[in-house]
């Protein structure tokens, strides 16, 4: 017998092993707009609406050789132009800029850990 999520599954959240825990809350709570849903000293939880990230503190964060186009976390949005023009506003490191590929419209960003974020629109 297998689990049934679909009757029970509440939540997904994703868990980023980050460097300083401060500056990650600040990266994502004032530059992409999450919410603090909650704070320990070495782990927090993030949110917007039904959807969240989870941040912990640790001494080994992984990143990505910028040579690979692989992110670690996707992101679907309804206005993707608005949310690219705000990236860009705050200053954010986009290593991906906006574009038109054969399964749609996407950009990338870094966070300050080096951790890639794809967004991508869920309209077209």
């Amino acid at each position: 017998m297998k689990l049934d999520l679909e009757k029970c599954l509440h939540c997904v959240s994703t868990q980023l092993v980050v460097a300083d825990i401060e500056r990650s809350i600040k990266f994502y709570t004032e530059s992409l707009g999450f919410d603090l849903n909650f704070k320990q000293d070495f782990y927090a939880g993030l949110g917007a609406g039904p959807y969240s990230i989870h941040l912990k503190h640790g001494d080994h964060v992984q990143t990505l050789p910028e040579e690979t186009d692989h992110v670690n976390i996707v992101i679907g949005v309804t206005d993707l132009d608005s949310c690219y023009e705000t990236v860009v506003a705050e200053n954010i490191k986009v290593i991906q800029p906006l574009r038109e590929t054969p399964y749609g419209r996407e950009f990338y960003i870094e966070d300050p850990d080096g951790y890639r974020l794809a967004f991508f629109d869920v309209t077209s």
